[in-house]
């Protein structure tokens, strides 16, 4: 069952939805003309009957069916000025009880005219006209009141009793016979109302439908984020809805329904919306896409600054819908999306990506076989910065160092940032290396200068690789990489300075990423050896600790020196599984030592940026056994430079698990003695720079004197490195500050197996230096 067939067969009138309630009951007082003439028909008809047989019966049938009509007839203009206002579901039903009591009671009077006249009189004429009246009037009722079923039912009832009761008063069978046909002509009058009802209904609920599927689309369509508008075949407004207006900045008045395209331009151009230009524009537009019938979208860039765009799709009929909307937003985020796509977000320099694409752009339509240069650039002591003033300070300075470097190049010159701290500078020189080499002096002298960076001044340097070409065989790649491999020989020479490629360089970039894969191949294979160098305790006249040396012994190369291959593995981040291996290696290989011995062992700075140095020495100390007390960890004043809380709480965390910390190579950096009071340190390693010239004047030996003075006044072991000869040993020994002295004088770095039975001789320093 549909839901239509629902409502018109299954629920009862009062169970009806209101909206359909309503208008059925409205259209039974809807025409008041055929109640006029038929009230107009049966008053006339009456009075002749009355006048006729002159029965007073008669005449006051005439007189009620007169008062009945004027009641009706007002009773239809107060439905009509109650209907101005909506109305709830009772007082509907109250105007329906009443219309079906006046309309009853009408035919009750008909048929009641009708039984008297048959009952008062033996006229057939007076009798013929009661009866066709009543019977008209009742006949009347499917095609006027059969949108009550109560009120056909009541009508059907006042009239079907009086009329059989006339008919069977008149006497004789055959009016006998007529009353009982009768019965079947009101029953097929109640299946007529019943169909007529139905279809009354079917067509309240398509308009009610039609209706709200009308709103719903209005409401949809002005609700919609776009602006839309139909046109038919000829090019004529159809529909718009209220945002296409809107959007054009058009009153709502100029969306009128048939205007053509042409006029609703123009009033888009009066509007101050386009311009007139523009206006002519998109009408040709129009024109040429309609004339090819090609659709599709168009933008628009309005006075406002906004971008419209405009989609254009076919109907069946030969018209088009358009949709319009403000596409300003998605076009901003496009173009930002591209800007950092493209550009580099921190200091606006196009980025790696837009680089290589000029680079390619200029490389393949150059046919003038110009000179082409790229200087790889490099900050020096930027690293610096960020570690001492932070990354903030760290961006400000890299935005500072774009602007320089843009107002140092030519408009014609591209320059990019690489990433991090480095930058490319792309030129096409006239006399080639002559002019890259004034370029990059310039930038060399223009990044030193100093910079102020709220209210700290910094200074940087700056490095520069060069490569150029003039062959116009080179691709950007292989620019790049020449560049970088100058550069990297630029910083090897010094920094602060440029070099240009030369074949030799690339020579030793394939010899270093060599070494780089042997590098990770002997991590991964255990290729490496840790050495040993004896620390003598000067007031307990013995060796007490002994430092762990990495050595890599190469199957070609021999031993390869660790300030050649330690910067690399630091460089590639190898160096913190290296050290965690060192650790394993050294505690394990101290176990077999006299058990006054500690082993020292060297911490990379990267070992503490990763932050699993604590872990890395716990696995360590467990997988060995040993006492955390016996192993001593040396750090430089690089890893001091770093995150400072971040490093003060790993090194409290060592110095909790028991584990002494020592300061390596002191005296070498910017601020060594802040480093004795800031962090927990139990021993002080002076760098062997101390002793030179120690013996032959005075000043190196007081400074000697005075820096272990103050640590050891501080608590800490003093430890003198690079004791080498016995005047040196002598002049060291003679001070009582100092406690531990480490040197070749005493012992090279040894292996494992060379060192043990050193310590298990436990010769004393007298023997070892004589």
């Amino acid at each position: 069952m549909s839901p239509r067939e629902s409502l018109t067969d299954t629920l009862p009138r009062r169970e009806l939805p209101t909206e359909i309630y309503a208008p059925i009951v409205a259209s039974l007082f809807g025409d008041r003309r055929s109640l006029f003439i038929g009230a107009f028909a049966a008053i006339m008809s009456t009075l002749v009957i009355a006048w006729k047989t002159a029965q007073p019966v008669i005449l006051f049938c005439s007189l009620a069916i007169i008062a009945i009509t004027f009641a009706r007839a007002w009773q239809m203009a107060a439905f009509a000025r109650a209907r101005r206002n909506p109305m709830s579901r009772p007082e509907i039903r109250r105007w329906e009880l009443q219309y079906i009591a006046g309309a009853a009671l009408y035919t009750l009077i008909l048929s009641l005219n009708c039984t008297f006249t048959f009952l008062v009189t033996d006229d057939p004429f007076s009798q013929l006209l009661s009866f066709s009246i009543a019977l008209a009037y009742l006949i009347g009722t499917p095609g006027r009141n059969f949108a009550s079923d109560t009120l056909v039912h009541a009508s059907i009832v006042c009239a079907c009793l009086p009329l059989m009761v006339a008919l069977a008063i008149a006497g004789g069978p055959y009016y006998t016979v007529f009353a009982f046909v009768l019965v079947p002509f009101f029953i097929s009058l109640k299946f007529i109302s019943a169909r007529l009802r139905r279809q009354l209904l079917d067509a309240i609920i398509a308009a009610n439908d039609v209706s709200l599927l009308a709103k719903r689309f209005d409401t949809a369509l002005n609700n919609m984020p776009h602006g839309l508008a139909m046109f038919d075949a000829a090019g004529r407004l159809v529909v718009a809805n209220e945002q296409m207006s809107n959007l054009l900045r058009l009153p709502s008045t100029a969306m009128q329904r048939g205007a053509e395209v042409r006029e609703l331009i123009s009033s888009v151009v009066a509007a101050g919306t386009i311009t007139a230009t523009d206006g002519e524009r998109i009408a040709r537009q129009l024109d040429e896409r309609a004339a090819s019938g090609t659709r599709g979208d168009l933008e628009v860039v309005v006075n406002d600054g906004r971008t419209l765009d405009l989609t254009f799709q076919d109907m069946e009929n030969g018209g088009a819908v358009v949709l319009l909307q403000d596409v300003t937003e998605r076009r901003d985020a496009e173009a930002r999306i591209n800007q950092l796509a493209r550009y580099d977000a921190l200091t606006g320099l196009p980025n790696r990506n837009m680089l290589r694409s000029r680079m390619e752009t200029v490389l393949a339509g150059d046919r003038e076989g110009r000179c082409l240069a790229v200087l790889f650039i490099d900050l020096d002591h930027f690293k610096q910065v960020n570690d001492t003033l932070g990354h903030r300070y760290g961006d400000q300075l890299l935005c500072a160092v774009a602007d320089r470097l843009r107002r140092t190049v030519r408009e014609s010159d591209t320059v990019a940032r690489f990433g991090g701290d480095e930058f490319i500078a792309f030129m096409a020189v006239g006399n080639g290396a002559h002019e890259a080499e004034e370029l990059a002096a310039r930038i060399v002298s223009r990044l030193a200068e100093p910079y102020e960076l709220e209210g700290h001044e910094v200074v940087i340097g700056a490095s520069i690789g060069i490569a150029v070409t003039s062959d116009g065989k080179a691709d950007a790649d292989q620019l790049l990489r020449d560049a970088d491999t100058a550069l990297y020989q630029a910083k090897s020479d010094g920094r602060g300075g440029w070099r240009f490629f030369e074949s030799e360089m690339a020579v030793k970039a394939q010899t270093r990423r060599h070494l780089e894969m042997e590098l990770r191949a002997a991590l991964a294979n255990e290729a490496f050896e840790v050495y040993y160098q004896p620390i003598y305790n000067l007031k307990q006249d013995r060796f007490t600790t002994c430092e762990a040396l990495l050595r890599w012994p190469h199957p070609q190369r021999g031993m390869i020196s660790p300030a050649e291959f330690i910067p690399i593995a630091e460089e590639m981040g190898l160096i913190v599984e290296i050290g965690a291996w060192v650790l394993k290696r050294a505690t394990a290989e101290c176990m077999r030592w006299p058990g006054h011995m500690r082993v020292a062992v060297n911490l990379s700075p990267a070992q503490f940026r990763r932050g699993n140095v604590v872990t890395a020495v716990e696995e360590a100390l467990a997988a060995s056994g040993l006492p955390a007390e016996r192993l001593e960890l040396e750090i430089t004043e690089s890893v001091l430079l770093q995150d400072v809380n971040a490093t003060r709480v790993a090194l409290q965390q060592l110095c909790d698990l028991g584990v002494r910390i020592s300061l390596d190579d002191f005296g070498t950096g910017y601020s060594s003695l802040s480093y004795l009071q800031r962090f927990r340190l139990h021993k002080v390693k002076i760098d062997r720079s101390f002793l030179r010239g120690i013996g032959t004047t005075e000043q190196p030996l007081i400074l000697l004197r005075g820096v272990a003075r103050l640590s050891a006044e501080l608590g800490m072991t003093v430890v003198v490195e690079g004791i080498e000869t016995r005047e040196q040993l002598a002049l060291v020994a003679r001070q009582g500050t100092i406690d531990e002295i480490q040197g070749f004088l005493l012992s090279k770095p040894v292996p494992a197996r060379e060192l043990r039975p050193l310590l298990a001789a436990d010769i004393k320093l007298s023997e070892r230096v004589a």
